[in-house]
Formats: structure tokens, C-alpha cells, sequence
């Protein structure tokens, strides 16, 4: 399920791809009757090999799609033997022949179109258009085998040990085609909220920093080459600017805000400088250019590493929590910025010799005489977490309060008040009958959630059980920030099964029922996310999700349609789910938002039949009395590109279900 379905990128899109199709087998119907000559089968032989081995220089593949890449590729290596053979074989060539040849150079060349795009295409648009790529792997799998089996092996004279290893890749091939595409739902629903959310609480900037790890997006330096994948994907949609695009190009620049990076025009060119732009016969030195902006540096200063960057940029990145070097990677031994004066001079030379003016840099306002420096709020931070522990009511209270804010403006001072034994008083607070402690408490330990570790430190302090309590009885904004906290809490598998065995599922049905709406969306992320655990499943089936699912799906003015649908279709796998949500009502309204609801919608609800009617018939008869088919082929004319696809396949599922 991916967010939305965008054009494509680096080759031609469906249609295109269909007139390929056709184009190829014109040209094979045009092949001439006479015989080929071995040259022409030795050159043809030779320009697959040249394809087959430019492939295996492409290198790495991008995380989302690694796995199809390499299988791929090792599928085209097990032809080298053929075409080896193909090469030394001296007799006539039929047009046959040469035509299976033909169409298998073809299928290999769209092959490395498509392996390309995975070598250097942007991350977010290959996780964005998932089941587009995935297709497009099929389509390859399935050109690859036609090809193959058209090869007339016995003219060629192949030897009896590379026909085992031509059939062993056209059965490799032929179960590729058939297997259906594994979509990551907890990628595909982050990607929902995130893009979808207008909300900018950290439970949010929790599910960007996900996001970011999953793409790999987390360096300056991936970044960099994420914004010219990005920009070359633009281009190639002729500078149109589409809704859906920006929604990726907005995710981007989450991830650049996230290190520290500046946030500037996708179209702009990120590997020139802005300062070459003004002088464009001026050269500078590449020595003087900061790695991270690519900008000539006015206050270079030395990291652990050795490496030099520009004071601005590289404390941004150290204020985002980073404890790496942005260009080797490495980890930094100390966070301390030396001032590089022998480049400073020089730089400041070579402005002179060359008549270059220095940029302004922006100075900053004065810290906070209480936390400008790291051993202030080193000082800081200690004393607080010692008034966390204090006998007086309203020191803990303002202590709490202090660490909440102090937790939620700055990524380093979570880790500060972490290291410095914050997490297990705060968890204490949590058993207090005061109101606005529990609130602070509990808002705190969200903010604080957001680090990995502590994820992990929270829990083992035994947070749990006492989050779910002030889910259960505390104030409105308590109870919300709790549900987001244990959404936070649970992107960690084995917090899934914690919060799933204390009972933490009923109260967010509860919420998710009555709640303000932010805090049934904060709820609604918070049970998909348990629900992609099994055993939870059952669990919120029990604790009746399906009657608020089914309110919220109703109720389109909450605009959480979207949030319910994936619910649903993550419950649907599930056989108590789907007893439950294959009620006569809830296809109904199934149908209904195929007949009107927004493209988005009618995409959800397709598939959530799919789902349904893919081990019960019955689902499928239903929806037929509710006028589903004219809809369906509705969506097979203007749904979205996964819609049509979901649409064709429950299409043939009710042409069965109406012959039994």
C-alpha cells in the first residue's frame, strides 16, 4: 500500500511500457524470411553479453528494492554460458532464431533500465511508487521468459549442461512472475501520516527519523545525492510540479531538517555552489568549499575526525544529534569544534588575489546564558533530574515541566538527560495523583521516546504499565500524549508485544471511539502500529476496533478514511478480523467509497476487498449485490495506477465467485 501513485521515473511510464511491448512484437513480425548469417548471431550475442556485464558494475541497489535487484541480476548471469555457446556457434540461424535473440536483448535492456533505477533513482520515489516497480520487475520476469522460451536451443546446438541452466532460470522466472508483491504496511502507513499529517509533535518527527532510517536518508552526504536523484526526477517530468511530487519533494526536506541541512529549491542545482553561479569563470579551490553546503567556507573549523566544515553547517548537524562524521562516517571521539585558521587565511587570501567577496553569514542571537555552553546545561540537566526526586511537590513539578520542554526542543538534551539517570525518576511520576506531573511526566517521556535507546531504557524502567494507566484515567492531553507515546514506544518489535500483554489495546479502542481528534489520530497510528504484531490483532479484535473503524470510515469529514481503511486491512489477514469486518454494513460501505470517495479512498477500500474476498467468496457475492462491478470498472479507467491493478485482480475473483 503505498501513499500515492506518481508517475514514473527514470523510463517510460505503464502506457509507454505497453507500446514497447508492441513495438517489439512489430518488429519481430517484420523479421525477414531469409536466414541469418553467424555474424549477425555472434554480434547480437555479443550486445547481450555487453548488457549482461554493464549490469554488474551497477554496484549496490537501494535498500526498498535490494533484493529483486540482486535476483535479477544473478537470473541474467546464468546466461553467460548461453550466449558463450551462442557466440562459438558457426551454423545458419533461423528467423525464428534470430527473432528469440532479438526479443531476449530487448527484455535485457529493459532489465537494466530497470536496475538502474535502483542503482541511482531517488529512495523516496522508489518507496512511493512501490507496487509501480514491482510491476515493473514482473513485466521483465515475464519478457525474460517469453524470450527464453522461444529460443529454438537444439539449432544452437547448446550443450546439455547449459539447456539445465537455461530451463532452471526459466522456472526461476516463471515463479517470479507469479509471486505478488511483498508491500511494507508499516512503511506504506508512515508515509501516510507523515504526508498527511499537519500535526508537528515529535510522535511525528519520530516517524521521520524511521522513515529516514529505512531509506538510508540519514547523512548529509545521502542526502546530497537523494536532492540530485530528486531534481533529475523533475526534470524528467518536464519541470511539472504535481501534487503528489511535492508531497516527496516535502518529505525530503523533513529528512534535510532532521541533520541540519538548509532547506533550498529541489531545481536548483546542489552541486554547484551559489556563490560559483555569480562567478562563473571564477574556479574555487575545491579545499575551500564546505562538504556539507558546498559553499566556500568563512568560519572553517576541524571536527574529531580531521575533517573541515564551515562552524554553521557542522553545528547544525551536531545540534541534530548526530555523533558522526558527515563525511567518513565515522564516529566522533569529541563534539568539539577547532577553528581552522591556516585555511581561514588562505581562503582569505585567495578572496583578495581574486577580487571575491565572502558572504555575510547570519549571527545568531545569544543563547541562553543557562544553556550556552555544554557544561551549563550539563549543570542543568543534573540538578533537574535531582529535583525530579525532591520531597517538595512543586519542585517536582517544575522540574518535570523544565525537562519536557528541555526534552523536546533540542535531539542532544535527550540524551544528556538520559545519560544522566533522568528516565527511572520520571517513570516514578508517573504513579502521582497530581494532574499536571502526570501530563509533564508523561509528555516527557514521549519527547524523550523519540532517541532509540531510551525507547529501549523507558520500557526497562518498567514505563509501560504506567503510560497505559494515564491512558486510562488521565487528563485529555494526558491521555493523547500517551497514546503517542506508546505509538513511539512501539516501533520497536519487542515494545509491541509489551504494550500488546498490559492490556494497552483497549484503552486506545477507547480513545480511538471517543476521543478529540487528535487524539484518535494519535490513537489510530499508535493500534496500526501494534496491529502489525499477530497476536495483537486478536487483541484489538476483542477489544471491539472494528465499530470506531467503522465510525471513523463514515465520518469523512474526520478525514482519517485513509488511517481506518489500513486498519482494517492489516485486520483483515486475521480470521476473527475477518468475520468481523465482512458484515454485511461494512461491505457496504466499502462500495460506497468505491462509488465516491477520493481517489485515496476508493484505492483503500479496494483493496481491503481484495483482502476479504481472497479466502471467502461469500465477500465477493455481497459486494456484487451492492453494485460493485460498475464501480470497479470505473476504478480500471481513472483509479490510481495500484487501484486499477487491486480493481483488475477482484474482477477476476468475482467472475469465479459467480461460477461456483
Amino acid at each position: 500500500m503505498s501513499k500515492t501513485q506518481l508517475e514514473s521515473t527514470s523510463f517510460p511510464g505503464e502506457d509507454c511500457k505497453q507500446q514497447m511491448v508492441m513495438d517489439a512484437e512489430r518488429d519481430q513480425e517484420s523479421t525477414g524470411s531469409n536466414e541469418s548469417s553467424p555474424r549477425e548471431e555472434i554480434d547480437i550475442a555479443q550486445e547481450i553479453l555487453r548488457v549482461i556485464e554493464s549490469v554488474a558494475r551497477l554496484g549496490d541497489y537501494r535498500r526498498s528494492h535490494k533484493k529483486e535487484c540482486y535476483g535479477l541480476v544473478r537470473r541474467m548471469k546464468l546466461l553467460l554460458p548461453f550466449l558463450e555457446e551462442i557466440k562459438d556457434f558457426d551454423g545458419p540461424i533461423s528467423d525464428a532464431g534470430m527473432a528469440s535473440l532479438s526479443s531476449l536483448k530487448k527484455a535485457l535492456v529493459l532489465a537494466k533500465k530497470l536496475l538502474t533505477t535502483c542503482n541511482e533513482g531517488s529512495k523516496i520515489y522508489l518507496v512511493v511508487e512501490n507496487e509501480a516497480v514491482m510491476m515493473r520487475f514482473h513485466n521483465v520476469h515475464d519478457k525474460l521468459w517469453k524470450a527464453l522460451e522461444a529460443v529454438p536451443l537444439d539449432e544452437f546446438e547448446i550443450s546439455d549442461e547449459v539447456k539445465e541452466q537455461v530451463e532452471l532460470m526459466k522456472v526461476q522466472l516463471r515463479r517470479a512472475k507469479r509471486r505478488t508483491d511483498t508491500q511494507d504496511i508499516e512503511l506504506a502507513m508512515d508515509m501516510m501520516v507523515v504526508l498527511t499529517k499537519k500535526d508537528d509533535r515529535n510522535a511525528d518527527r519520530a516517524i521521520i527519523e524511521r522513515l529516514a532510517k529505512k531509506l538510508e536518508l540519514l547523512s548529509v552526504e545521502d542526502l546530497e545525492i537523494e536532492t540530485v536523484a530528486m531534481r533529475n526526477l523533475v526534470q524528467e517530468r518536464g519541470n511539472q510540479i504535481t501534487e503528489s511530487t511535492q508531497q516527496m519533494i516535502d518529505l525530503l526536506n523533513k529528512f534535510k531538517q532532521i541533520v541540519g541541512m538548509e532547506v533550498t529549491d529541489v531545481l536548483d542545482d546542489p552541486a554547484v555552489p551559489r556563490m560559483l553561479k555569480k562567478s562563473p569563470s571564477l574556479i574555487i579551490p575545491h579545499e575551500f568549499l564546505c562538504p556539507i553546503t558546498l559553499e566556500i567556507m568563512s568560519d572553517p573549523v576541524i571536527v574529531a575526525s580531521g575533517q573541515t566544515y564551515e562552524r554553521e553547517s557542522i553545528q547544525k548537524w551536531i545540534d541534530s544529534s548526530h555523533r558522526t562524521c558527515p563525511k567518513t562516517r565515522e564516529t566522533l571521539a569529541h563534539l568539539s569544534l577547532a577553528p581552522n585558521y591556516a585555511l581561514k587565511n588562505l581562503i582569505l587570501q585567495w578572496c583578495v588575489n581574486n577580487n571575491f567577496e565572502l558572504p555575510e553569514k547570519h549571527v545568531p542571537a545569544s543563547a541562553d546564558p543557562e544553556t550556552s555552553s555544554s557544561s551549563e546545561l550539563q549543570e542543568k540537566v543534573s540538578s533537574l533530574v535531582k529535583d525530579l526526586s525532591s520531597s517538595q511537590l512543586e519542585t517536582q513539578r517544575k522540574a518535570v515541566k523544565k525537562i519536557r520542554m528541555l526534552s523536546k526542543e533540542n535531539p542532544e538534551n535527550r540524551i544528556l538527560i538520559a545519560s544522566n539517570g533522568g528516565i527511572p525518576p520520571i517513570v516514578q511520576l508517573l504513579s502521582y495523583p497530581d494532574s499536571k506531573i502526570l501530563e509533564h511526566a508523561v509528555t516527557a517521556l514521549l519527547n524523550l521516546s523519540i532517541d532509540e535507546n531510551n525507547k529501549r531504557l523507558i520500557t526497562k524502567e518498567g514505563a509501560v504499565p504506567a503510560i497505559i494507566e494515564v491512558l486510562n484515567s488521565g487528563t485529555t492531553e494526558a491521555r493523547e500524549n500517551s497514546a503517542a507515546a506508546l505509538f513511539s514506544l512501539s516501533m520497536l518489535d519487542e515494545n509491541k508485544v509489551t504494550i500488546g500483554l498490559s492490556d494497552g489495546i483497549p484503552p486506545l479502542v477507547e480513545l480511538l471511539q471517543n476521543g478529540t481528534v487528535r487524539g484518535k489520530k494519535d490513537a489510530a497510528t499508535a493500534l496500526f502500529n501494534l496491529s502489525l504484531n499477530h497476536s495483537n490483532k486478536g487483541r484489538a479484535i476483542d477489544a471491539g476496533i472494528v465499530t470506531p473503524l467503522l465510525q471513523l470510515i463514515k465520518d469523512r469529514n474526520l478525514g482519517m478514511v485513509d488511517e481506518a481503511l489500513s486498519i482494517c486491512l492489516l485486520l483483515a489477514s486475521h480470521p476473527e478480523g475477518r468475520n468481523e469486518i465482512g458484515q454485511l454494513s461494512f461491505i457496504e460501505t466499502l462500495v460506497e467509497l468505491m462509488k465516491d470517495g477520493t481517489p485515496k479512498n476508493k484505492e483503500c477500500a479496494t483493496s481491503v476487498l481484495l483482502e476479504l474476498g481472497s479466502t471467502n467468496s461469500s465477500f465477493m457475492l455481497a459486494a456484487l449485490q451492492f453494485g460493485v462491478y460498475e464501480h470497479l470498472v470505473e476504478i480500471l479507467k481513472s483509479g490510481t495506477n495500484r487501484a486499477q491493478r487491486k480493481a483488475n485482480s477482484l474482477l477476476q475473483l468475482m467472475s469465479k465467485a459467480e461460477h461456483i
